[in-house]
């Protein structure tokens, strides 16, 4: 599909499952109860060494529900305090590596780059979820209460990470930033979303976006595939579709869209043969920002590292205007 007909077909599309109509008043509790959580975390000089330019930190912090989190914290060695970017990685991988994480710091800001409870770096889910979980984290605690779902969880542990971010030594709170692609490029979303002191995002191919259609493509596949499992093993007729995607509809990318702020600024990537997060599904989420916003097409190119879109975040990142 090119990109004009992709723009012809979904346009105007905004989503295959309704927004809930608590949906706000669901995350201004879960934010409250975030926020109501003592932090706990430490800074600890990390095992590559400092330059000059340059020092390296890991970050250990207590999320919800016990969650023991890790996070890369680099930080570059200037006069005044930095901006920080918040990076958000892949599912169901980890954060990068030191050295791939230190062109932030060469544009003068922090990165704070979060590795992912359960996932692959180490981060310590704290489980306990209802329901199947062999499957992947999408349908992690689908058969209890919306509250109990893993993105649930984590979101409530990235709001304490921002609180943590926006108190540690050399960080400009009022400049905080968001980046990544896939899982990475959801999270950053949300992130904006729920913590409106994030005022740009960079998200390519976002993950965790409009699962009814996923599901209905055909595409619950590779990151998706938790879906296809739920669907064949826990409800093979069908009965109960309104009501599982009605839940995952708290944690979807699409349905957190209308929350970032009108003052947030988002650099969206979709590559348009992208067959793990199909291009309709982003169109869904991009067409529901109501903030100012900028899309890049790529022809070509699927689910894969796409150097434009990268060069592109150092302008955008740095205050330069978006053409």
């Amino acid at each position: 599909m090119t990109e004009q007909e992709l723009i012809a077909a979904y346009g105007d599309y905004h989503g295959s499952t309704p927004v809930p109509s608590d949906f706000d008043a669901f995350w201004d509790a879960r934010m409250a109860e975030a926020d109501a959580a003592e932090l706990s975390y430490r800074l600890e000089p990390a095992r590559v060494p400092a330059y000059p330019s340059c020092v390296f930190y890991d970050l250990y912090f207590k999320g919800i529900d016990g969650a023991e989190l890790h996070a890369k914290v680099h930080m570059p060695v200037m006069d005044g305090p930095v901006p920080a970017v918040l990076q958000f990685h892949g599912y169901p991988g980890s954060s990068r590596s030191w050295f791939e994480h230190l062109s932030f710091c060469g544009m003068g800001m922090a990165i704070i780059a979060l590795d992912n409870p359960g996932q692959g770096g180490p981060s310590i889910d704290a489980g306990g979820y209802a329901g199947p979980t062999v499957s992947g984290h999408i349908i992690a605690g689908l058969e209890g209460p919306a509250e109990g779902l893993y993105y649930t969880r984590l979101h409530q542990s990235i709001r304490m990470l921002v609180r943590i971010v926006s108190h540690l030594p050399g960080i400009d709170a009022g400049r905080l930033y968001a980046n990544g692609a896939s899982q990475g490029g959801g999270l950053a979303l949300a992130t904006a979303a729920l913590n409106p002191q994030v005022t740009r995002v960079a998200a390519l191919y976002p993950f965790l976006s409009d699962y009814r259609l996923v599901w209905e493509l055909g595409a619950d596949e590779v990151a998706y595939e938790g879906i296809r499992y739920f669907s064949h093993w826990r409800d093979p007729r069908g009965e109960h579709l309104d009501e599982w995607f009605g839940k995952l509809a708290y944690v979807d990318t699409v349905s957190f869209a209308h929350r970032i702020p009108e003052a947030t600024e988002v650099l969206f990537g979709t590559g348009l043969a992208d067959h793990v997060c199909p291009p309709p599904t982003q169109m869904a989420v991009y067409n529901e920002l109501s903030c100012a916003k900028h899309h890049r097409f790529y022809p070509g190119f699927a689910h894969e590292e796409i150097q434009d879109f990268d060069d592109e975040v150092i302008g955008f990142f740095c205050g330069e205007e978006v053409a």
